[in-house]
């Protein structure tokens, strides 16, 4: 994982594999630098395939931006568990965090690029979804 102290939206990354995750985020990283907080967590605790809500809480924290959260997902558990972490957040920072219907890694690279050039937490999700439409 890692972190910015920038005022763009934050990025999540959130695979069921470990590997696919941080590879993602390295390529968001190598595309926009360090101009957008992103983190990322895959893997279940034992190594295995898989994701979990308190990895998700953590990604969530440290990607945090007072402009807001966008999470990539991978598969139908990663979306379930992303939404479930979203809900256990404080009230005041729920509203400021979107899962986003998006390819994992191009929706990754569309939304951070977004973020990057100051756009709000609707930009962003809109871009990282309109790939997919």
């Amino acid at each position: 994982m890692s972190n910015s102290s920038s005022g763009n939206v934050g990025i999540v990354i959130v695979s069921h594999s470990s590997k696919i995750a941080e590879g993602a985020a390295d390529m968001v990283r190598q595309m926009v630098g360090n101009a957008v907080p992103l983190a990322w967590t895959g893997g279940d605790a034992d190594g295995g395939l898989g994701t979990n809500v308190a990895g998700i809480l953590e990604a969530i924290e440290a990607a945090w931006s007072s402009a807001g959260v966008a999470i990539l997902v991978d598969l139908g558990g990663a979306e379930t568990n992303s939404e479930m972490a979203v809900e256990m957040l404080a009230e005041d920072r729920r509203a400021r965090v979107v899962v986003c219907n998006a390819p994992v890694v191009e929706g990754a690279v569309i939304a951070a690029t977004e973020s990057s050039g100051g756009s709000s937490l609707a930009a962003v999700k809109r871009s990282a979804e309109e790939f997919y439409a």
